[in-house]
């Protein structure tokens, strides 16, 4: 992880659990919010692409995120290098123009698709050795070297800013669309993740209105003995707060993205609940293993269980599928409370 654990590369440490994270998940006990939490592991890791196939309009010329004026002149041979950008040209409909993926894209239709970074690190000679006709990146996307080697090589590269919350959610999905000349389509999946998104929260228990739960967003990694608490640039703010909770690592004043865990940082932040990755959660060997963490058990939601896990694959990416990680976090805070 980057020494000043900034967003991005939290993120990037926290989806390499998707694959290298190791131990049994142990949810424990029988209350609703772990019953949730094992429906939402068990859910096909799978993106819903629309109905019609896209005919992209081109050239497309854009503005990179990094200041580069770029013209895409063909889309035939894709390369998201995220996640959730793979995630959504996928769901645009041109999945069958991706050649390669990031590590981050764990869905099933990328699934067999070769890798071209290697522990988040783009490699420069494995996209161009694709023979790629447009690179999609973003700003956390590196190492530098790699972009400018890509870029030198002649392939069309643009770069986005990374999506941090709901509000980025449509631009994003928007600024993909019209680089790959699919505007119309980028329109209806706008419409569409919003249309899901807001169902999600229009169903959200009324009982929420009376007292919101304290919610702590945790980024484990127990093979590397790493234990984070989530402050207000974690990501993780806009997704609670739409959920009807609070963050309560951002509301006990907690500025930066991560903090180390300590007793006294999780006392301040009191949980009700607490919110892990899937894989994190496994990395420390299931619920009982995150309650030998120093001071998790003594919190409210060590107390009664409260665990809350999302898969590390679609948990942050702010896309095509966040109103699916809405409602497993509204399901699993919730229960069946009307």
């Amino acid at each position: 992880m980057p020494r000043s654990l900034r967003i991005a590369g939290a993120w990037a440490a926290v989806l390499a659990l998707g694959l290298t994270g190791c131990g049994t998940a142990d949810d424990g006990g029988g209350q609703p919010p772990k019953a949730g939490a094992e429906a939402a592991a068990a859910a096909p890791d799978r993106v819903e692409p629309l109905g019609t196939r896209p005919k992209p309009e081109l050239p497309a010329t854009v503005t990179s995120a990094d200041g580069h004026r770029v013209t895409v002149r063909d889309t035939s041979r894709i390369v998201p290098l995220t996640g959730s950008l793979s995630e959504i040209v996928f769901t645009l409909g041109l999945g069958k123009n991706v050649v390669a993926r990031d590590i981050t894209a764990t869905f099933e239709q990328a699934g067999k698709l070769p890798v071209v970074t290697r522990a988040h690190d783009v490699s420069a000679e494995s996209v161009l050795s694709l023979e790629p006709t447009v690179v999609l990146a973003d700003t956390t996307t590196g190492p530098a070297e790699a972009i400018d080697q890509i870029r030198d090589a002649g392939i069309p590269l643009v770069v986005f800013d990374p999506a941090k919350g709901l509000d980025d959610v449509s631009p994003r999905i928007e600024a993909v669309a019209k680089t790959l000349g699919v505007e119309t389509s980028g329109a209806e999946l706008t419409k569409r993740t919003e249309r899901r998104i807001t169902a999600v929260r229009d169903d959200i228990p009324a009982e929420t209105r009376k007292k919101k739960p304290r919610v702590a967003f945790l980024y484990l990694r127990g093979s590397a003995s790493v234990y984070l608490l989530g402050g207000r640039e974690s990501g993780a703010s806009s997704l609670l707060e739409a959920a009807g909770a609070v963050d309560a690592g951002k509301e006990s004043g907690l500025q930066k993205d991560f903090t180390a865990i300590t007793s006294e940082a999780l006392a301040k932040a009191a949980p009700d609940a607490i919110l892990v990755m899937t894989k994190g959660l496994e990395s420390v060997d299931g619920v009982d293993g995150l309650l030998k963490v120093p001071g998790v058990a003594e919190t409210p939601a060590g107390l009664d269980r409260r665990i809350v896990s999302i898969d590390d694959g679609v948990l942050l990416n702010y896309g095509p599928r966040t109103d699916q990680v809405l409602k497993s976090l509204v399901k699993q805070l919730y229960g069946d409370a009307e």
